[in-house]
């Protein structure tokens, strides 16, 4: 008799983001053993202690092989870190970064390309292979919302903001990546719109992509032309509770950077009116 074939259960959301940095922290410190042993752990340990960037970079090694506090979680699956964590790694990263890359500058400053490419062979590439690497972990902690836009689940994301709407309660929550904003009722929320935006009366076509540019202005001949350099235009979130004593709050203030964002904003302007 054939045995029914088991079904092996979906990796939660978030694991490979948690696998990720911890396979560049396994890397960087595998790294890290092998030129202590080529250069002598004696020695390798003394210029540690007299070296903060040393200090600087075992910290982060640390952080990315251990990840305190990591768990994927279904409710928030682009953040399977804890805030407090993904701030220490984007600070630590962003720093580590500039120094390799002010390193290989001034090497290529000072010693010229040809003694770069020689230093560059000697260490099998990782002049290069490093800094790529805390481009890469900079990428994963960049500011991003919990979850993607899923409105049908009464899910919206702008930016770093997601928005959770319950139509039964009539309840909105507001997070600002994983922090959590506050409980609003969603009939005292409200959007405002940039002056040049898309109109806010709701239509059939309110999910079609954008066509019109983000921000224009005029020149003094009426040509209307789109701002390369423009500023992005910002919509904001408003609670008025005239009973809570607060007339006209700003929730939060994102700006609309890709037409997904401006879709998302039109859907979650449609689905408070409606409520």
């Amino acid at each position: 008799m054939a045995r029914p074939k088991q079904i092996s259960p979906s990796p939660a959301p978030g694991s490979g983001t948690v696998f990720a940095l911890r396979a560049i922290g396994l890397v960087l410190a595998a790294r890290w053993a092998f030129s202590m042993w080529q250069m002598g752990y004696l020695s390798s340990l003394r210029a540690m202690t007299s070296s903060p960037w040393a200090c600087l970079n075992l910290v982060l090694i640390f952080l990315l092989v251990m990840l305190p506090g990591a768990k994927p979680r279904a409710e928030r699956p682009l953040h399977p870190l804890p805030q407090w964590l993904r701030q220490a790694l984007r600070f630590f990263v962003l720093l580590t970064f500039a120094f390799a890359l002010f390193s290989v500058c001034a090497l290529v400053w000072t010693s010229g390309w040809r003694r770069f490419v020689h230093a560059l062979a000697e260490t099998n590439g990782w002049l290069l292979v490093g800094p790529a690497l805390y481009a890469v972990v900079l990428w994963i902690c960049r500011p991003r919302a919990l979850w993607r836009s899923n409105i049908a689940a009464r899910r919206f994301s702008i930016g770093r903001y997601a928005i959770s709407l319950d139509p039964i309660t009539r309840t909105v929550v507001v997070w600002a990546e994983s922090r959590k904003l506050g409980q609003y009722d969603a009939r005292e929320l409200s959007l405002k719109w940039p002056d040049v935006s898309t109109p806010r009366t709701p239509s059939a076509s309110v999910l079609t992509p954008a066509t019109e540019p983000s921000m224009t202005y005029v020149q003094s001949g009426g040509e209307v032309r789109r701002g390369l350099f423009a500023r992005r235009p910002k919509i904001e979130l408003q609670w008025n509770s005239p009973a809570a004593g607060h007339n006209q709050t700003t929730v939060f203030r994102a700006p609309l950077a890709s037409v997904g964002d401006r879709n998302t904003a039109k859907a979650l302007d449609v689905t408070l009116r409606q409520i």
